[in-house]
């Protein structure tokens, strides 16, 4: 299990030191991960700094919950996260806030059983090893897919592993199955057969998920202006993929940004970026995500996770309204941004 509320408290007046000194020095430290995104063009050619001014620190993780550790700690005041891992650290009560929807990500999240494993079927998975980031958005859809198959989650060998561990393992034929994304779908994929992805879970049982960029709350407030042009740069990376795919092609400089920062293979980009479904920014501050208040999307989203992975002990507390760590503020200014 991946807690880390004791850590919280410990480390408050460190982590509000260390904003406060990178607030004077317009610098900042911002945690990724590797899923396959359009920005990561911006950050390979550096418009982020062009458009804030700010020297940026990449910082790039294995998982969601290392990410929330690192924000904790003070180490990182910008960081992506799946919804799974933002439920976690709102209920911790870590004060960050969900800014931006990086990506619903519909299908680019999937479940996949190894060749030969004899797993045809989630009813298969009993008794066998199946491979997930522990308080990610994998983590909660396989708990979720199990609950609706009426199969035991102790019937199933639930590992915590991150995704490079996964590849490792999947090769080694130490697991059986695995929920993950690219990189490390595609590779899987390979040699498996896909059983069921996020997408499909969502429609089955509404139960939707998403990635985030969630922000330090102080941090965020003392650098507005940032925040605002941060999300511009994200939202033009994003209509440029989506206005123009077929420029985001093997070879293109964008595709090749993209492997970069990810570890992806080139050709691989294309396919896995074509599962993921981009939020236009009108979008991002409406009721349908950030905006509505406790009724509005992310925050039922966050809501129904938080609910679910208490029910499986993997948090001891559920917020009567997840609303208090969805801001749709910045994003509603980066809309109106040139």
């Amino acid at each position: 299990m991946t807690t880390f509320a004791p850590r919280i408290a410990a480390t408050a007046l460190l982590a509000a030191l260390a904003f406060g000194a990178q607030a004077q020095t317009r610098e900042v430290t911002i945690a990724h991960q590797d899923m396959v995104v359009p920005w990561r063009y911006a950050q390979v050619t550096g418009e982020i700094e062009k458009s804030t001014g700010y020297k940026i620190n990449f910082r790039k993780f294995a998982g969601g919950g290392d990410v929330i550790r690192a924000m904790a700690s003070g180490q990182v005041q910008i960081g992506e996260a799946g919804s799974a891992p933002v439920a976690s650290a709102l209920s911790q009560g870590l004060p960050v806030e969900l800014v931006w929807i990086l990506d619903n990500i519909n299908d680019a999240e999937a479940m996949v059983a190894r060749n030969g494993s004899g797993v045809n079927s989630l009813a298969d998975l009993k008794g066998k090893k199946i491979g997930v980031p522990f308080t990610s958005t994998t983590h909660f859809h396989t708990l979720v897919a199990l609950e609706a198959a009426k199969v035991d989650p102790a019937q199933v060998k639930i590992l915590n592993m991150r995704p490079p561990e996964i590849a490792a393992a999947w090769e080694r034929g130490d697991i059986d199955a695995t929920f993950v994304w690219d990189p490390v779908l595609s590779k899987v994929k390979a040699s498996g057969k896909q059983i069921i992805s996020s997408g499909q879970i969502a429609q089955q049982t509404g139960k939707a998920t998403f990635d985030g960029i969630i922000a330090n709350k102080a941090w965020a407030a003392s650098n507005a202006d940032f925040m605002v042009k941060f999300l511009s740069a994200i939202a033009k990376a994003d209509a440029s993929y989506t206005a123009g795919k077929a420029q985001w092609s093997v070879g293109s400089p964008q595709v090749k940004a993209v492997a970069q920062v990810t570890g992806a293979t080139e050709a691989d980009v294309p396919a896995a970026m074509a599962l993921y479904r981009f939020v236009p920014p009108a979008e991002q501050a409406s009721a349908t995500w950030l905006g509505g208040g406790a009724n509005g999307g992310a925050a039922q989203s966050l809501a129904a996770t938080a609910a679910f992975l208490k029910t499986q002990g993997t948090i001891g507390n559920v917020l009567p309204d997840y609303s208090v760590g969805v801001n749709p503020a910045y994003a509603a200014k980066a809309v109106a941004a040139p």
